[in-house]
């Protein structure tokens, strides 16, 4: 049945006002009830209903999207180039712009951007665009504490709890994790055991956005910082894998396992390309893999981790963590499970040339390596129980580093906004946030995430979030207040000095420590040159002897200052009485028997 019911105005009202006015209610349809309707219900005989003595209550939540608001200057950055084009290489850009000017449109559209441009100069000289505004103003900073809440946690689905190994954020903006999850104790999974690593919607901690499913678990997965579509992953068994979200939960291709590495990928890399197609990756079985995905049959390039340099295999100390750094492309440095950390040179003429500096500190594996955003010559170690700050420049020991924590260190890694902050895990299940302007002895917040070992920890790149895997393969997403994520006043030339001083003092140290060793060996090959030829008094002489000799040589002393205090006395006798006083002949032996030992034991 439809009611319709049609409202009527004439043509000349169209446009006026509306007045309302108050009048008695209408009946406009009358719905007569249809008996045939009851037909389809019966009666409930008996109802039991059950009462509670309380009030009742819904369960009521929302979940909606945050809206922040924040005041950011704007900086003039060169832009418009493509992806695969960085304007930071001189090559790239000038073969782009040779590209360009041979276009045939190339002339024409200048023309037309010309007086464009000449409109935007003019105002610019009309109005100085850098002006302060407010450059004497002086901001009151108040002063907050450093702290941290946990926003969402992201629990592995799965019943047989894994390890959750290693995070990556997604690049274009903090709106997805990835996250790998394994088994990392030896033979400690079972057949049930599941090989899937997922893909989190921050928003949404209840299910995965999309499951990535490897012929072998995870240890560590990294997207494309080119193309947000694309994932690389190292597998336990030694593969790399790599995936396109666009395809499916399956990889696109994977690297053959005689190719492969021996033992599990603990890292794979993406490197700063033309292409964004090239990777690479570091096992503990003592090898550096070079891969492009376009063709993973086999490696493009091998280096082994031998610390001779002689390229060795079997001396070859096994990889935990890389670090590469895309404005250094030919550099990357290594950390071993021996605690040694390797300074390498991609394009060196010969393997040997392509170690070129080991630092040593570390008693245990070094289980995360990472450059100062700021500071690409000062870089962040952290294993055993110490996190350690180094300097290119110094070979034999770090510029600085953390107290002797009690329970061991799993991760770390810089702030990408703060030069002066950065982050360590524990097996405790604590993050420590240390800011090294602000505190040198402790850090700056220590907060319990879980009760049980941290394993992994990645900052998105906006600073403000950080995420956190543990062992049961729980990742906690956590908001930073706002000083953490904040640069400071003047904080990159203060960080800049106390690198510059502390290298400086560690230089000064070792060349002390130098020139001590350096006397230590003189001495002792001149000591060595004296017992072979020793003097021909000091041959008779003993220890006795020379115990002896100082005794007498002491008496000796003793009773000479005795008799001079007594010529003394008698002359000051002589000037009071005018004549010296007589000494009975006996109290003069006794004296003198007085003044010397060896007479006085012979009288007893």
């Amino acid at each position: 049945m439809e009611i319709v019911y049609v409202y009527t105005k004439k043509r000349a009202e169209f446009g006026r006002q509306c007045n309302f006015s108050d009048r008695q209610a209408e009946l406009h349809v009358d719905i007569v009830p249809d008996a045939s309707l009851a037909e389809n219900f019966i009666e409930r005989n008996p109802v039991d209903t059950g009462i509670q003595c309380v009030q009742e209550m819904s369960e009521h939540e929302i979940n909606t999207e945050r809206f922040e608001t924040g005041s950011r200057g704007i900086n003039h950055t060169e832009g418009g180039w493509p992806k695969d084009v960085n304007s930071q290489e001189v090559e790239q850009v000038s073969r782009y712009r040779k590209k360009v000017e041979k276009d045939e449109l190339y002339v024409s559209v200048i023309q037309q951007l010309g007086t464009v441009m000449e409109h935007c100069i003019r105002q610019n000289n009309a109005i100085d665009i850098y002006q302060e505004y407010f450059e004497e103003t002086q901001l009151d900073n108040l002063e907050e504490t450093p702290s941290a809440k946990t926003i969402n946690v992201f629990r592995d689905p799965n019943e047989m709890k894994r390890t959750a190994t290693h995070i990556s954020w997604f690049p274009d903006g903090p709106r997805k994790l990835a996250v790998a999850y394994c088994n990392l104790e030896f033979q400690g999974s079972t057949p049930d055991t599941s090989n899937d690593s997922y893909i989190w919607d921050v928003e949404n901690p209840n299910k995965p956005e999309m499951t990535l499913k490897p012929v072998s678990p995870l240890v560590c997965v990294e997207y494309n910082p080119k193309d947000s579509h694309v994932l690389l992953g190292g597998c336990y068994n030694g593969q790399i894998a790599y995936w396109d979200v666009r395809k499916g939960s399956q990889p696109v291709e994977m690297s053959p396992i005689e190719h492969s590495h021996r033992d599990p990928a603990y890292k794979a890399i993406w490197i700063q390309s033309k292409t964004g197609t090239e990777c690479f990756s570091a096992s503990s079985d003592g090898q550096v893999l070079w891969w492009d995905i376009r063709k993973l049959g086999e490696p493009t390039e091998k280096l082994f981790l031998d610390p001779t340099k002689k390229q060795d295999l079997t001396k070859a100390q096994g990889a935990m963590s890389l670090e590469y750094e895309p404005t250094m492309p030919t550099k990357f440095m290594v950390g071993t499970e021996q605690g040694t950390i390797m300074s390498c040179n991609r394009k060196a003429k010969t393997p040997a040339e392509k170690i070129v500096a080991m630092y040593t500190g570390h008693l245990g594996p070094i289980y995360s390596l990472q450059r100062n955003p700021f500071f690409p010559k000062n870089f962040l170690s952290v294993g055993d129980w110490k996190a350690r700050i180094w300097s290119e420049d110094i070979r034999e020991s770090s510029i600085m580093w953390t107290k002797q924590y009690r329970s061991y260190l799993t991760d770390g890694c810089w702030s990408p906004i703060r030069p002066s902050v950065f982050f360590i895990s524990k097996m405790d299940g604590t993050l420590d946030v240390w800011d090294i302007i602000f505190k040198q002895n402790d850090p700056t917040l220590s907060m319990q995430v879980c009760d049980e070992p941290l394993h992994s920890l990645r900052v998105q790149e906006h600073g403000r979030l950080v995420a956190c895997g543990s062992h049961s393969g729980t990742t906690t997403l956590l908001e930073l207040s706002e000083s953490l994520f904040t640069l400071q006043r003047n904080e990159k030339n203060l960080v800049t000095a106390m690198f510059e001083r502390e290298t400086r003092r560690e230089k000064i140290l070792d060349a002390r420590h130098r020139e001590m060793k350096l006397k230590e060996r003189t001495k002792s090959s001149a000591d060595k040159e004296k017992e072979e030829e020793p003097e021909a008094g000091e041959k008779d002489m003993d220890e006795e002897d020379l115990y002896g000799k100082a005794e007498k040589e002491f008496w000796q002393i003793i009773n000479t200052e005795k008799k001079n205090m007594e010529k003394r006395k008698t002359e000051a006798e002589k000037e009071d009485t005018g004549k010296a006083s007589p000494i009975p002949e006996g109290q003069e032996q006794e004296e003198k028997n007085n003044g010397n030992p060896e007479t006085e034991q012979k009288k007893e």
